[in-house]
């Protein structure tokens, strides 16, 4: 990585740092400053994806249900998703580092919690407070890499971003079942201690200080943005899972807290949840973009493990080995994809991603009994090629249509975005399982071939808006900057 790569600007990117703010960190600085961000980020993605696999030998060892023992995994993601808008706001007013060493700190302590439970209930409350520190590091990511590196290589960050979760999210049930063969399941969370607190050096030392904003925290839309999101996550799931009255109850609850958190925020100038951003064009397609395409993406992954084990009779070491090629593909896409979005504009690369996104689900609805372990590879690793390529410009073109004292704000609505698709997909799911059981999911791997057609469309139409003028340079007091 060299500081010296010069790139043309993007069209409908915003304008650098204003002046008298260094344009990202200097190096060594810079590296230190990703390695605790990478580490973070790790630590966060892996905690999600090893507690699915353990959750078997977790619920046997705490003589507990498998559907009490669900909520070591529904826990920690509601605590994420209830907490990134609230938190990405503090960021915008307290400094981006408060609130991520804040999370990280927060989320350690949380794994500590997880490795000393002896009952269930201890667990699911320490899991809680593990996803309010993860929704910390979550909600401030991006804005921490926006400010980390220059404004020419803020794609090529995203990218290696995407890299470092997609090997995350790959070794994830290899790890769990690594420690789980050598050690008792508390040590999946223990293991979190010691890198948290090496993290949490790094990370005091390295990360970029930014200027804060003086608007106050919105406590009262806080708490209604947990209602709206918690309550209509949870009624979804109950209504999927044929549990219609609660359901429909907490989905009527959680939409009229909705409508009162958007009547509440929409006039104010910075509100928590980023209605100000959602009118710049391309800021508000790119959203669209992430919520369609990460519905498509968990609609395969729920799908895909019940299709090769029900359907095409492969084992689930095997389901495991043949879904491994689109992580693997995501990570090898994404680094050159965020290079590229350094100079090309994101509707194009995205446009392209999501066509062969969609093409490889197509793909894989039309496998059949019979077929060969490489009529599977290549399926899933075309899926992965597109993704890969769609995702790092999509996050880029989010975080940099954004004013620099949004950041926070960006990184949030990019994290929630990809929540509420990843939300949707699998509940959509759930009804297919629902109506027709494991024999429907060639018909679910369609509908999302057709919402990645669908999100092709909309990352298309940002190469229909006009390029924004680079405003003139405006010092301290707003004013226009003079020359050099």
């Amino acid at each position: 990585m060299t500081d010296t790569a010069s790139a043309a600007p993007v069209p409908g990117a915003s304008p650098g740092p204003p002046i008298g703010q260094p344009d990202g960190l200097p190096t060594p600085r810079r590296y230190w400053s990703i390695l605790a961000i990478w580490m973070a980020m790790t630590m966060s993605v892996l905690d999600g994806a090893i507690a699915n696999v353990a959750l078997p030998t977790i619920a046997a060892e705490l003589r507990a249900s498998p559907a009490s023992s669900i909520w070591v995994v529904n826990a920690y993601q509601l605590a994420i998703t209830v907490t990134l808008l609230p938190l990405a706001a503090l960021g915008d007013r307290l400094g981006y580092r408060r609130v991520y060493l804040a999370g990280l700190a927060v989320f350690t302590l949380g794994s500590l919690g997880c490795a000393l439970s002896h009952t269930l209930a201890e667990l699911t409350a320490a899991r809680v407070f593990q996803g309010l520190g993860a929704g910390g590091i979550m909600s401030i990511n991006a804005a921490l890499v926006r400010f980390t590196y220059p404004k020419r290589l803020v794609g090529r960050g995203i990218g290696l971003n995407a890299l470092v979760i997609s090997i995350s999210a790959a070794i994830g049930p290899t790890v769990a079942s690594g420690i789980l063969a050598t050690a008792s399941w508390e040590w999946l969370f223990a293991i979190n201690v010691p890198i948290g607190v090496v993290a949490i050096a790094i990370a005091s030392r390295a990360l970029p200080h930014t200027e804060r904003s003086d608007h106050p925290f919105d406590w009262i839309a806080a708490v209604l943005n947990g209602l709206a999101f918690g309550l209509i996550i949870l009624g979804a799931e109950n209504v999927a899972r044929d549990s219609l009255g609660p359901g429909l109850v907490k989905l009527a609850v959680g939409l009229a807290a909705a409508v009162l958190l958007v009547r509440r925020t929409v006039r104010q100038p910075a509100p928590l949840v980023p209605l100000d951003l959602m009118r710049i064009p391309i800021f508000g397609l790119s959203v669209a973009t992430s919520v369609v395409s990460f519905t498509a993406q968990m609609m395969a992954f729920v799908s895909l493990p019940f299709y090769l084990q029900s359907v095409l009779g492969r084992t689930a070491v095997e389901t495991g080995l043949l879904m491994t090629p689109w992580p693997i593909a995501v990570g090898i896409a994404a680094p050159i994809a965020g290079r590229l979005a350094d100079r090309y504009r994101a509707g194009a690369l995205g446009g392209v991603g999501l066509a062969l996104l969609s093409a490889g689900l197509l793909a894989l609805s039309l496998v059949r009994p019979g077929a060969s372990d490489l009529d599977i590879i290549w399926r899933m690793a075309l899926c992965g090629l597109g993704f890969g390529t769609f995702q790092a410009p999509n996050n880029r073109a989010m975080i940099t249509s954004a004013p620099l004292n949004r950041s926070g704000a960006a990184g949030g609505a990019l994290a929630t975005a990809r929540l509420v698709g990843q939300t949707v997909g699998a509940v959509t799911t759930a009804i297919f399982f629902h109506v027709g059981g494991p024999k429907t999911t060639s018909a679910a791997m369609a509908v999302a071939a057709a919402l990645g057609l669908v999100a092709t469309a909309v990352s298309l139409l940002r190469l229909r808006l006009r390029p924004r003028p680079r405003p003139e340079p405006l010092d301290r007091e707003g004013q226009v900057a003079a020359g050099p």
